[in-house]
This record gives C-alpha cells, structure tokens and sequence, in this order.
C-alpha cells in the first residue's frame, strides 16, 4: 500500500530533483549569458582595426558635414544674398532684364542660380526667374523655373503653381492649367489665394465646356471663402453655368 510516509518520500525526491533542474536551467542561463560576452568580447578583439575604422569614418563624415556646412553653405548663402538684394529690386522695379541677367556689377537671377546653387538664396532665385520669364511672356521657361521652386511659404508656393496653371492656359494646355491651380488652392487655403485660382480654374472647366464642374467650383467659392473679392458677384456664374449644364 502507497502510505503516507511513501507520499513524504516521493515529495521530497520531487522537490529535489526540482531544485536540481532549477540549478541546472539557471546554470545553463549563466552559461548563455557567459557564451554571449566571450563571443562578444572575442568579435571586438578580433575586429578592433574594422571597428576603429567604421568609428573613425563615422566622425569623418560628422566633421565634414559641419565643415562643409561652415566652410561652404553659410559663406555661400552670405554672398547669394547680397546679390539677391538687387536681383529682387530690379524685378520690383520691372526691369526684367536686369533681374534675370544682372546689370555688370550685381547677377541676375540666372547667375545666382549657377553660382550659389546649394543657397536658399538660389532657390528663391527659382521663384522671381520663373515670375520673371512669366513677364516677358516666355511660358516654357516660366514653367522650367517655377517648377524647380522648393516653396519656402504657403503663398509663393500657392502662387508658383498657379503661375504654371497660367504658362501652360498660355500654351493651350487647359488640362494642364485646371491642374495647377487646384494644386495651387489645395497648397494654400487663404481666402484670397485660394478663392482667386478656384475662379480660375472655374474658367477653365467652362473652356472645355464642362459647366457642371464649373458650378461646383463657384459653389465652393461661395461656400468656403464668402469674403474674398471673387465671392462678391459669384451668384451669376452660378446661375450662367447651371445655365449652360441644362442645355449641353
């Protein structure tokens, strides 16, 4: 019979082997563990030189970027901009030519471009060449500049784009032109930027005889920017294009 000293005995060899594997496992772990950093320490022996190396490029890399940037870029963004002084005046002043081209002591736009390229100066440059050539009724290079522009604020952005909705209205493009001034609302949401290139693009859904769409346009103008100049008499585009839908 399997008595109640026959229970004690059996519970205490359980226990036992218990602790046993508990020691075993944890032994095992701190073997692991120990495996682990010998490998470790072994891999860093052995490749020190490539890790050194890796290290050392690594620094490389970070000095050379300040250095570049110290050395380089802000010089550089110095000069640009004392040229940009008078590259931008001139195009207040709309003397294209000048702005684009320089005047024989100070560069024009396309020179600070060529010159100070990295510059946020040069990037800028993009924008008032694009306007420039828009000016002088040159679409194509307009369109060449414009869209090279990295907008540094939500208007010229909007503005640089809308500017390509008109070059390419300009060459016949009317697709194109719907295109760029959607993206010209959606880039700036100001009830004045925005409400004018809906209108425009209004005008151009019209254009290709598409006056449910033009509706929907003048619609929005009325609905979203009811202060903006372009709201004022919105009410008979409204009715001409719901006009013009019945009958095509």
């Amino acid at each position: 019979m399997y008595g109640e000293k026959d229970y004690f005995c059996t519970s205490k060899i359980k226990t036992k082997l218990s602790m046993a594997d508990k020691e075993k496992n944890q032994s095992g772990e701190i073997l692991e563990i120990g495996e682990t950093i010998n490998k470790a320490e072994s891999y860093v022996s052995e490749n020190k030189k490539s890790i050194s190396i890796i290290g050392g490029a690594i620094v490389v890399v970070i000095l050379g970027y300040f250095g570049y940037n110290n050395l380089i870029v802000q010089p550089q963004e110095v000069n640009a901009q004392k040229e940009m002084f008078m590259a931008e005046r001139y195009f207040q002043q709309d003397s294209v030519e000048k702005a684009i081209n320089g005047d024989g002591q100070f560069m024009g736009f396309l020179e600070i471009i060529d010159n100070y390229g990295s510059s946020n100066s040069a990037n800028l440059a993009h924008y008032y060449l694009g306007m420039s050539y828009m000016k002088k009724g040159q679409w194509d290079s307009a369109i060449e500049f414009l869209s090279k522009y990295d907008a540094e604020d939500d208007v010229t952005g909007a503005l640089a784009l809308g500017a390509i909705g008109d070059a390419n209205l300009e060459l016949g493009k009317k697709d194109e032109a719907e295109k760029f001034y959607m993206k010209a609302v959606d880039w700036d949401k100001n009830q004045f930027t925005a409400a004018i290139f809906l209108m425009k693009a209004a005008f151009v859904k019209e254009k290709l005889n598409d006056y449910k769409g033009a509706s929907v346009l003048y619609e929005r103008i009325k609905k979203d920017y009811p202060q903006s100049t372009e709201a004022r008499d919105i009410e008979k585009y409204i009715v001409r294009a719901n006009a013009m839908t019945v009958q095509s």
